[in-house]
């Protein structure tokens, strides 16, 4: 199963209904292949997919709708995903989730979510109602209508008889079911400031190397239901340890969360599956993000189409795309929108990195009246 599209409206964060693509939205040239993943035929979808704004414009947001988007279809309960928080006290949220699954069909499955009260005030979400449509992949005349349903009833309609069915749980299981269709999701959101190796029984030591050519093995141990923790830097004796928390005295910040991220985009580009990750460029320097950003985007490596998606603050990595239309920007204004950069930048060949920290691109630069009033305050604290 791949994610084409996901839509959302009556989330009480955004100002606008949030409407995100994962395909191709400009046209593919022999070049842009390298870099992308043919789904099937002409169609092409993005390995990597940036998400860019200023503080507080709302990106973490975006990335739970995607977040819990992604779980629901892989037939999670909504109270158990951890994202649902985004959903507020929302009296009805859409999600249209369009995916193409193992049997070569366009498919839309669009959920209905409310909130209520339990007796102890906790908010707790139940599916209102849900509805799916499928098409062949055949009868789409061209990109424009790849997720176009005009017109066609749908397969399958919830029944709150579904005696069996939790009301928080998609009757998409049903068709996962029968198909044997899934997607395999790995998060870093719990990561972003949590530094902490959860267990693992294989580190590749080409990956210790690359963050930290100090290291000369790293790995743990189970015995007795106790794990120990062996880290030793070349020319230096053993170091046996009892909990992860303790890494933290002996390895820098980034290199914990490089093993966590590099672990888990293994495993991503062997399964095809997804990576979402929050400020990447948080505790990493600019090479390692972009030596994350070139594998997903790497064709030959990435031979299963394996996604990341990611949020960020660096304009600087948005020089990493040669296309406009793998990027979105997120603002806050009175409310977060998302724009993809195909829509607000027409050209490829002007540098990205440029036009977002310029202004031209408005509301990507920090308010300057804002910046003046901080400049002021420093230079009064500083005089006294």
């Amino acid at each position: 199963m791949k994610i084409l599209r996901i839509t959302a409206k009556g989330f009480p964060l955004f100002k606008e209904n949030l409407d995100i693509c994962f395909y191709t939205q400009q046209r593919v040239n022999e070049d842009d292949k390298e870099c992308l993943y043919r789904m099937i035929d002409h169609y092409y979808l993005h390995c990597a997919n940036a998400f860019i704004g200023i503080n507080a414009s709302g990106k973490t947001s975006v990335l739970k709708v995607v977040n819990l988007a992604m779980n629901i279809i892989n037939n999670e309960p909504i109270n158990h995903i951890e994202a649902k928080e985004i959903l507020g006290k929302t009296k009805e949220a859409t999600l249209c989730i369009y995916f193409f699954d193992n049997q070569e069909k366009i498919c839309c499955l669009e959920t209905i979510i409310s909130s209520t009260k339990t007796k102890t005030n906790e908010i707790e979400y139940f599916i209102q109602s849900e509805r799916l449509w499928e098409k062949s992949i055949s009868s789409v005349k061209s990109k424009k209508y790849l997720t176009d349903f005009t017109g066609i009833e749908p397969i399958a309609v919830r029944s709150n008889n579904e005696m069996y069915l939790s009301d928080d749980v998609s009757f998409i299981i049903a068709h996962n079911k029968k198909y044997n269709d899934s997607i395999e999701i790995y998060s870093l959101l719990s990561y972003t400031n949590v530094n902490v190796l959860p267990f693992t029984e294989n580190i590749p030591l080409e990956v210790i190397a690359f963050l930290d050519p100090t290291i000369e093995k790293l790995y743990f141990e189970e015995t007795d239901n106790k794990t120990f923790i062996h880290l030793k830097f070349k020319e230096e004796d053993e170091i046996i340890l009892n909990n992860a928390i303790d890494l933290e005295h002996y390895l820098s910040s980034g290199t914990i969360k490089g093993i966590i991220t590099f672990s888990m985009v293994k495993e991503v580009l062997a399964t095809g599956g997804y990576l979402l990750v929050d400020e990447i460029e948080n505790h990493f320097n600019k090479e390692i993000v972009m030596t994350l950003i070139r594998f997903f985007m790497d064709s030959h490596l990435n031979k299963k189409g394996g996604t990341l998606i990611f949020t960020t603050h660096y304009p600087e990595l948005l020089d990493e795309y040669d296309r406009n239309d793998g990027i979105s920007i997120v603002r806050n204004r009175k409310g977060i929108t998302v724009e993809n950069l195909s829509q607000l930048l027409k050209r490829n060949d002007i540098k990205k990195s440029d036009a977002y920290q310029s202004g031209m691109l408005e509301g990507t630069t920090p308010v300057y009246d804002a910046y003046m009033r901080l400049k002021k305050n420093l230079e009064t604290s500083i005089d006294k």
